[in-house]
């Protein structure tokens, strides 16, 4: 439906009837679009646009170029009980997670915690999207992805990592799990994205141009260098994650991927990685009580939010309202599904 601002109007339903058919017209298989489907629908269902529909052109174009291979069959093995690694084929990061999810939370409530590699992969989406369903299971939740170098380390002018996000879930008794999702950067690329389809500035500080310099214009930002979060924190935290989710899968590192941003290089070979934990054996048998008293402490103060509590209050407002993206993003995916 057209809105007056001359938005389109959509419901989760027709996001995911529209992601589908985009997907398919472009080459994705049946088996392989689904899991792309579920997050893309659930990212706007949070209202995390950037891994939404504004992602999807991009997906689209990758599967039709090679880069991201839409018939790819992902396999899992077991190199020791406690890990599991599949081998996404230079297909999407979706149906290689969801392969190895239920192995791993097999593995973990076995074991009492247990590691999933994801490697030869694409972009896996909302990562908190992978260690909620996780934290569903029960089990304590990490995750980790790298992604093409944007971002140079503290004091450097290189991009060496990309914004590699890390997130966690942990479960609740009588509430979905808690999770929490940030990239190492001051905000994640894809964000530059959104603005850059919507004509919009990005604000001082979250990129800057080739030359080193801060800049409000997304597509500079997006050729130019992502900004760390805190600095050395943020670069200390993309270290950590390039280790977990490229150099302990043995994926491709962030120096060496191809971009996520245009058709050349062929695959990425980008990773995934994440581990689960069985707390129930060490919290003991009140754990589920002293969680709540944590979080109680944090969502009783003015001012203070749990993570991850806007993207559930962003669930049950959209799941009524829908969503709203711009016309010309609207006539781009029409066309996909169209060819």
């Amino acid at each position: 439906m057209s809105q007056p601002n001359g938005g389109i109007r959509l419901t989760l339903a027709e996001v995911e009837t529209l992601t589908r058919a985009a997907l398919l017209a472009s080459g994705v298989s049946p088996e392989n679009a689904e899991p792309v489907v579920a997050s893309v629908v659930a990212a706007e269902a949070e209202g995390i646009h950037s891994h939404g529909l504004a992602r999807l052109p991009t997906y689209c174009e990758h599967a039709r170029v090679g880069k991201v291979d839409g018939k790819a069959k992902p396999s899992v093995s077991r190199p020791r009980p406690g890990l599991v690694l599949v081998d996404a084929a230079d297909g999407f990061a979706h149906p290689a997670i969801d392969l190895g999810l239920p192995v791993l939370i097999e593995a973990a409530k076995t074991q009492g915690v247990a590691v999933l590699a994801v490697n030869n992969s694409y972009i896996g989406g909302v990562m908190g999207y992978h260690v909620e369903r996780i934290a569903e299971a029960g089990l304590l939740a990490f995750g980790f992805a790298n992604a093409p170098a944007s971002m140079a380390p503290a004091g450097g002018k290189k991009p060496v990592f990309g914004t590699n996000p890390i997130s966690f879930a942990a479960p609740r008794a009588d509430a979905p799990p808690m999770v929490l999702d940030q990239s190492s950067s001051v905000v994640a690329k894809s964000e530059l994205l959104v603005h850059k389809q919507k004509g919009e500035p990005i604000p001082l500080g979250w990129a800057l141009d080739a030359d080193g310099q801060p800049t409000t214009d997304p597509a500079v930002g997006l050729a130019g260098t992502m900004v760390p979060a805190g600095g050395y924190k943020g670069a200390g935290q993309a270290l950590i994650v390039e280790m977990m989710a490229a150099w302990l899968t043995g994926a491709t590192l962030s120096i060496e991927a191809s971009s996520f941003g245009d058709n050349t290089g062929g695959p990425p070979r980008t990773g995934q990685s994440f581990i689960a934990i069985d707390p129930g054996p060490l919290a003991g048998p009140d754990a589920a009580a002293r969680l709540a008293r944590l979080f109680g402490a944090i969502e009783g103060q003015e001012g203070a939010r749990l993570p991850g509590s806007r993207r559930l209050a962003n669930r049950a407002r959209i799941a009524k309202e829908g969503i709203t993206i711009s016309a010309a993003l609207h006539a781009k995916l029409e066309g996909y599904a169209k060819d």
